[in-house]
């Protein structure tokens, strides 16, 4: 693991009830950081929160349907009434359900993943983002490597991937040069939930990877740890990938399997 010190910052991660968000608070956490947990449900969040407090950490839990503006909004609030500051936000909730081709698909369960997706991100960055000017902070949407390939049955998600890769972009032209630091992950295929989705669906060669081509949730989320330190100033504005070579010697990901 490495020695990322984020003592002292408040970092607030969408979807941190289970999988990748929940490796990232977990490794934020152990870095230092105040941790706010969100999940759609509190039960949920609480128990991220829960066992962080109980390993010595720092957390609190707040619940929040990212597809609703207002309620995101509230959150942002909330926790800065609590806790005075917010440096990093996590923009990590999103879908890939129900996979299907696109003569297949329902328009509702489509639109329904855009609002997660796309819609979600949005929510979260443009409820966070004076709080993140103001201290500086980091913004990191999860992204894909689907944003720029795609895939049977992916149309959803390939297609809100893109446009995330695109928001992010723009955040840091918009912004950037008044100190926020926005920035993409593409962490390639992660063992969890989602992949096992994708693996049920048949449709796409993704879908037929070996369990080799999976990275651990905690190996995304060291990345997202790394992302929010100084030493990534370099790809700001961009989409960084763990999918390559130098992508995982950056992060240490190289040692961590060593």
């Amino acid at each position: 693991m490495n020695p990322i010190d984020l003592t002292g910052r408040v970092a607030l991660i969408t979807g941190a009830n289970r999988g990748i968000g929940a490796a990232i608070a977990a490794r934020l956490a152990a870095a230092g950081a105040h941790v706010v947990a969100t999940a759609r449900s509190l039960a949920a969040a609480e128990a991220t929160a829960t066992t962080f407090r109980a390993a010595g950490g720092s957390a609190d839990a707040l619940a929040i349907d990212v597809t609703d503006y207002t309620a995101v909004e509230a959150a942002i609030a909330a926790t800065l009434a609590r806790h005075g500051r917010l440096d990093i936000v996590i923009a990590n909730a999103g879908s890939i359900e129900p996979i299907a081709r696109l003569g297949d698909s329902d328009p509702a369960a489509w639109s329904a993943v855009v609002d997660v997706n796309l819609k979600g991100v949005y929510n979260t960055a443009r409820a966070a983002l004076a709080a993140l000017l103001e201290s500086g902070g980091t913004f990191l949407a999860m992204n894909s490597g689907a944003a720029n390939a795609p895939m049977e049955g992916w149309s959803h998600y390939c297609a809100t991937k893109a446009a995330v890769q695109m928001l992010t972009r723009h955040l840091h032209k918009e912004y950037g040069e008044q100190g926020l630091r926005s920035i993409g992950l593409s962490p390639g295929p992660v063992a969890g939930e989602m992949q096992a989705a994708i693996r049920a669906s048949g449709l796409n060669p993704v879908s037929r990877l070996a369990d080799s081509a999976y990275i651990s949730a905690e190996a995304a989320a060291e990345a997202v740890a790394w992302l929010c330190t100084p030493a990534a100033d370099p790809f700001l504005g961009t989409d960084f990938s763990i999918k390559t070579a130098e992508g995982r010697r950056l992060v240490g990901l190289d040692r961590l399997a060593a």
